[in-house]
This record gives C-alpha cells, structure tokens and sequence, in this order.
C-alpha cells in the first residue's frame, strides 16, 4: 500500500511538473519606452501582448522603461541582446526614438524577426530583411479629437500638450487642427479666425524631471491662459488629471487624453473623449505569421476602422461622459469613413509654403512626412524655432 500510495505522489508530482514547465511556442520580447501601466501609450502595448500571450501560449518577455531618464547610457540594441539571450525570435519596439538602435539589433540578430512601432526605415530602404515598421493612422483619431475639442469650447481657444517634434507629431498636431477648423467652421458656423488653436511642447514622450517641461505646469498654464478645451500629444495622463483638478475648483475646462482607451477615467467630469491604439489585432495577426514562419518585411500604416471605433479597431476613439455634441461628431465620423478628405489643398505651412496645393493627389507618403505646423497654428514647426 505505501508503495503504490508513494508512486501515485511521484506520478502526480511528475504531472503538475510537466503542467508548469511546459515549453510555450515562441518567446516574444518588448521594448517599451515607459512604464508598462503609464495610462497611456506603454500601457496599451504591453496589455497588448499580455492577452497573446495568454491566448496563444507564447512566453512574453519585456524591459519597460527604457529612456534616458530612467535607464540613462541604456540602448535599445543593448536590451534586444538581452531579450534574445533569453530565448526571444521576436522582437517589437514601441518607440520613435529606437529607430536606429533597433535597425542596428536587427542588423546583429539576423535570425531574430524585428517589429518597430512607427520609424520608416522600410519606406528608406534602410531596414535590414528581418525589419517591419508598424503605425497606425492615428491622424484621423486626432482629427476627431479636434472636432470634439472645437464642438464643446465656449471660448475658441483650444491647447495640446506635445511631446517632442518630429513628423509624426508634427502631423498629429495639423491632423487635430484640421478636424477642429472644420468642425468649428462646418457645424458651428464660426468664423475661422475667432479660433486660436495653440502647442506647447515639453520635449519627451513624457515627463522627465530635469529635462523635459512638466506637463502639469504647461496644462495648468494653458488654463491659466483662458483654453477651455486642452488635447495630450503625450503618453501619460498628466493633462487629464490636472483637467479634472481645475474642473472640481469650478473651472469650466475639459481634456482630451491620448493612447489607452480607458484614460477618461483620471478626468470623468471633464474629459470629452481620448483616441487610443488597440495593438492587439495587429499584434496578434504579426504573431501568428511569426509562429506559421510566414512573416515577410512590410511597413504596416493600419486605417481605423468606423464601423468599430470603440471595439476593435486598432485606432479607437471613445467619448467621455462629459461630451455632449453627439450628432455633430457622428456627421464628422460618417465623413471620414465615407472617404471625405482632410488633406485636400490647399493647405500652407506656418511659413507660407505649400505643403499641399490645390488639386494634388493626397498620398500616404505626404502625409507622412510633414516638416511644419499649418499656418493656423500658434507653436513650435521644429526645435530650434
């Protein structure tokens, strides 16, 4: 009896050992630019990958974090050895700013499938065979933002907190620009000079102390100032939270967060709405190629999907309790999935040039790399101006 009680333990023993130390499919790593649960942009990759990796049973590996304020003199080539040394053959980086650093990993691990969330060196040319680009097209998630934005002020005056300058936020301030000079003018029958649409830029994707400006202080300013509506450029939840706080002092200002879709939660009572990314179809479907041996080098631009823009669509936009100019932003909404285009000409840089004349085709390319602000705009085209 105690010989067959002691073999049912080892036989039992043995399979819950299997059961835990079963060897998943594939170890995939991330690289993400801020914290896992910034509320913003990190947060919605990392959540991403972690329903994945439930559901397909991957091992998900991942470094967060990684900035020069947090892990200064660190690269992102450097944490790419190390996820691969950890068994990773599939790589995403979540950041602009790893461009070069990834494309030199991607370079060393030949053998290792690299995924960058925006850059465009397969556009250049300069990415290696094992390099894809994703983004999505979050320009027209901003474009609704800014018609929110331009539908609820009472004051004309509308603000966005911007990271750093380059053409991606670059375009994403002239595609929320857009959205509210048409909503303003088209739906409210205003005068398109009595709308003040100004940036400010901190200098990062979010706040490091020392380094960047404070997005708290640049929020409160703008408040300050007399902007009733203020839009975030940046990955995290200042500009909601401190939206919130004036609104709870009786200040009649609203928010408009980016990235995560659940942002409005830091502001119920004053944020209107928030574009988000949902990573996880796209994610999913470059998972499921990498795991079938079929991935081949593409540069990914997804289009929101209309038809599904709080679900599942990977560029999302969800209305706060605190909008209420519905029916005017489903006639936008209806506009653009029907085709109608924000980017027609003439449109004049902040210097008088033509970024895109009347009747020119209106072509990803273009759209993409965007060197100015639009003449409209009060703020910062570039760095040093």
């Amino acid at each position: 009896m105690r010989k067959t009680i002691l073999a049912c333990i080892v036989l039992l023993l043995l399979a819950v050992s299997c059961g835990t130390t079963a060897k998943p499919k594939e170890t995939v790593g991330m690289i993400l630019v801020g914290p896992k649960n910034d509320g913003g942009w990190s947060q919605a990759h990392y959540d991403a990958m972690k329903r994945i990796e439930e559901e397909k049973g991957i091992q998900f590996l991942y470094v967060d974090k990684v900035n020069p304020g947090d892990r200064p003199n660190v690269s992102a080539e450097q944490v790419a050895t190390e996820l691969i040394g950890q068994g990773a053959t599939l790589i995403i980086a979540n950041s602009d700013d790893f461009k070069d650093s990834i494309r030199q990993a991607a370079i060393a691990h030949p053998e290792v499938t690299f995924i960058h969330a925006s850059g465009d060196d397969v556009l250049t040319g300069k990415a290696p065979a094992n390099l894809s680009n994703i983004m999505g097209k979050m320009e027209y998630g901003k474009m609704i933002a800014g018609c929110a934005a331009a539908l609820s002020s009472q004051t004309g005056k509308i603000a966005y907190v911007g990271p750093l300058i380059n053409d991606e936020t670059r375009r994403l301030v002239n595609a929320a620009y857009l959205g509210a000079r048409y909503c303003w003018t088209s739906y409210r029958a205003e005068d398109p000079s009595k709308l003040v649409f100004s940036v400010k830029w901190i200098g990062f994707w979010f706040n490091i102390p020392g380094v960047t400006l404070d997005p708290t202080l640049v929020t409160k300013d703008f408040i300050t100032q007399g902007y009733d509506v203020i839009l975030s450029g940046i990955d995290t939840p200042e500009v909601v939270i401190e939206v919130e706080k004036a609104h709870t002092e009786g200040k009649a200002v609203k928010s408009i967060p980016y990235d995560f879709k659940d942002a409005c939660a830091r502001g119920p009572g004053s944020c209107i709405g928030v574009p988000y990314f949902n990573w996880y179809a796209q994610y999913s479907a470059l998972v499921d190629a990498h795991l079938a041996k079929s991935w081949t080098q593409q540069f990914i631009w997804f289009a929101p999907d209309y038809a599904a823009l709080d679900t599942t669509s990977g560029i999302g936009y969800h209305r706060g309790t605190a909008f209420d100019q519905h029916e005017s932003l489903d006639l936008f909404v209806t506009a653009l999935s029907e085709g109608f285009d924000m980017w027609a000409g003439p449109l004049q840089y902040q210097d008088g040039s033509t970024f895109v004349a009347a009747g020119q085709e209106t072509t990803d390319e273009l759209i993409w790399y965007q060197t100015q602000l639009l003449q409209g705009i009060d703020g910062q085209s570039s760095p040093g101006n």
